[in-house]
């Protein structure tokens, strides 16, 4: 190896063919390592965090249970409006901000869970598997390969008929020990296609992952904004923007269900008592939609503005939530959405 390095011996080269699978090997670890650690750095973007769940991981203990950001942040949300009292404007707005903050925090939670699922892991487990058993198997191809080298050039040292033959023997061996070790090389090396392929199929879940983190982190806000309405144009200029921005226009029945839910009027306290009739009861009532809702799953019936439909409440339902009909259409839907009609 000395020898070679410096100049003074030849060496045997790898086929063209094996050459470019140990390329292509080698490739694959090198961008496989920094999609990995960047797509960490993307889900857990806090060092101390991801040190900690590292030693955590090598000690084989399950790191503890703390709240994400989003989670921190709803729950002081949640804690100011209760301070500063859920019948005003803006505790009830800070505690409905805070429900849904804590709520993007649990879909941070699983977006994380999942992606280290179906992404991270396969990734993880090609860089310290597969990959090191093809590192293990070229070293052994390099010294095979040395071997070789070194044998032929016995061979070539040798001038007594005895050596000569001796080392002819040495470098058939050698020869035909180097040529398995290049076939089981390059078998291994070829599986690299798979690997590709394989990591193509997880990140296409990934992929699928972040659509639906996003989708619901945007189902969230939307419901969120539908329910506080929407602040007049003068308070929507940000510090430095402009105030010729284009504000988008507020729909009458969001601003009514801001109003009425910051006011805790008489119109309010009637809708109120009124469900919690409807709630105790058997029966069923007309209700006038507010605003359109999208449904979210099957069990959830969309809706649309000022449209009439019939609620009724069924037992162990959620207190947020009515049973609609409209003709042979039937499914849950949010109270908040609702005006109940005499």
């Amino acid at each position: 190896f000395t020898e070679e390095k410096l100049g003074q011996a030849e060496k045997t080269e790898l086929d063209a063919h094996l050459e470019n699978l140990l390329s292509k090997a080698e490739c694959t670890k090198l961008w496989t390592e920094k999609i990995m650690k960047q797509t960490e750095v993307l889900l857990q973007p806090n060092p101390n965090a991801r040190i900690e769940e590292f030693v955590y991981e090598k000690l084989d203990r399950k790191a503890p249970s703390r709240m994400n950001n989003p989670e921190l942040l709803g729950q002081y949300m949640i804690d100011a409006g209760n301070e500063f009292g859920p019948g005003t404007a803006y505790g009830n707005a800070l505690i409905k901000c805070g429900e849904t903050q804590k709520r993007i925090g649990t879909a941070d939670r699983e977006l994380i869970q999942t992606s280290a699922i179906n992404f991270l892991t396969p990734l993880r487990n090609f860089i310290e598997g597969d990959y090191k058993t093809i590192a293990k198997e070229r070293r052994l191809l390099q010294n095979k390969r040395l071997d070789l080298d070194a044998a032929k050039t016995r061979l070539k040292k040798a001038k007594v008929a005895e050596a000569r033959a001796a080392s002819e023997q040495e470098v058939r061996i050698t020869q035909s020990e180097f040529d398995r070790q290049a076939e089981i090389t390059r078998l291994l090396l070829e599986g690299i296609s798979s690997t590709h392929a394989h990591h193509l199929r997880c990140l296409n879940d990934f992929v699928e992952a972040q659509m639906a983190y996003y989708a619901q982190c945007y189902q969230y806000m939307l419901d969120l904004q539908k329910q506080l309405g929407s602040f007049p144009s003068t308070f929507l200029s940000n510090n430095n923007q402009s105030s010729s921005t284009p504000v988008q226009s507020v729909s009458t029945p969001s601003v009514l269900a801001s109003a009425s839910a910051s006011l805790p009027s008489v119109s309010n306290s009637i809708v109120t008592s009124g469900i919690s009739e409807l709630k105790s009861s058997s029966g069923s009532r007309k209700a006038r939609v507010l605003y359109d809702y999208d449904a979210a799953n099957s069990s959830e019936l969309s809706l649309l503005a000022d449209e009439v439909i019939t609620v009724y409440s069924i037992p162990g339902m959620d207190s947020d939530w009515l049973m609609g009909e409209r003709g042979n259409q039937k499914g849950k839907v949010p109270i908040t959405y609702l005006e109940l009609l005499n």
